[in-house]
């Protein structure tokens, strides 16, 4: 068994089985073990005693059938693939399995604000999200590359923004992709202007001594548009496959909040989103978008 492993909830929707293929494309280049999970809802207490409970019987059903997609999928791609099924809340026993089997990914898919923000805001896939250790990547709509070309990697001024650079090396030699740096700035601040122009540039040329294609943009805006509209453009405009986002404003990093920023990203975006939580930090500094 290799030491990577990936985590996948299958839910069974076609959503989760999208997810499921672009996890097993990136099993396959990661060289990753798969965890196929299943998450059997408890009744609660009231439905116990007026219903009979088959929780038993309808999770060797859920097992048969995750074995035999785990069995399809490791044909197919010629990954690792072991199944679980566990019962309980959704995001707990998501997050729980994930430390227990050491995951250092887990993908999931998310219907995301097309069926409205209610629905996801609150749901299974924001709080694994916001209490996941490892990063996460939320998969919406059907329709994605395999491989990836072009990541999106948002920046600021914050410190805690770069432990992202790690991750875009990582994902982009494994598809020998470009990393496109952005930073947005409004039209009336030259001062974080210039920083924010001296910080792109530092970590463009990082990234391309690493031997990884990078470009590196700072685009000005006006405060009516929403920060994450202005990471969607740049998508758009290199046609890219993945945006890397951190999850929380420095000020939150002990917290189990993520910023609003990330929170419209991760709800609105057409592409996948890694979703990486900072380091923990003792000490609190100024406040950060959330990149």
């Amino acid at each position: 068994m290799s030491a990577s492993k990936i985590l996948v909830p299958v839910g069974f929707s076609e959503q989760s089985i999208v997810a499921l293929g672009q996890a097993f494309n990136l099993a396959k280049i990661k060289r990753s073990d798969v965890v196929l999970l299943s998450v059997i809802e408890e009744q609660s207490m009231i439905q116990s005693l007026f219903l009979d409970d088959k929780s038993d019987e309808l999770k060797v059903k859920v097992k048969e059938k995750l074995s035999e997609i785990g069995l399809d999928y490791a044909k197919r791609y010629g990954v690792n693939v072991d199944t679980m099924v566990a019962k309980g809340k959704v995001y707990e026993q998501i997050n729980e399995v994930a430390g227990i089997i050491s995951a250092d990914l887990i993908v999931m898919g998310t219907n995301g604000a097309d069926e409205g923000i209610k629905r996801f805001i609150g749901s299974n896939a924001e709080k694994v999200v916001r209490l996941s250790k490892c990063p996460v990547i939320t998969i919406k709509g059907k329709q994605h590359r395999d491989g990836c070309e072009n990541i999106i990697l948002p920046l600021d001024l914050e410190k805690q923004t770069k432990e992202k650079v790690t991750y875009a090396l990582e994902y982009a030699r494994y598809w020998d992709a470009t990393v496109r740096i952005v930073s947005v700035v409004l039209r009336d601040n030259n001062e974080v202007r210039d920083k924010l122009s001296r910080n792109i540039k530092q970590v463009e040329q990082f990234i391309k001594d690493a031997g990884v294609r990078c470009t590196a943009e700072l685009i000005e805006g006006e405060k009516k548009q929403t920060l994450g509209d202005f990471v969607f453009d740049y998508e758009k405009k290199f046609e890219a496959d993945l945006i890397m986002i951190m999850t929380k404003k420095e000020e939150l990093s002990l917290s189990n909040n993520i910023s609003v920023t990330a929170r419209y990203i991760i709800n609105n975006s057409k592409i996948p989103v890694m979703s990486i939580r900072p380091k923990e930090s003792k000490h609190i500094t100024g406040p950060t978008i959330g990149f």
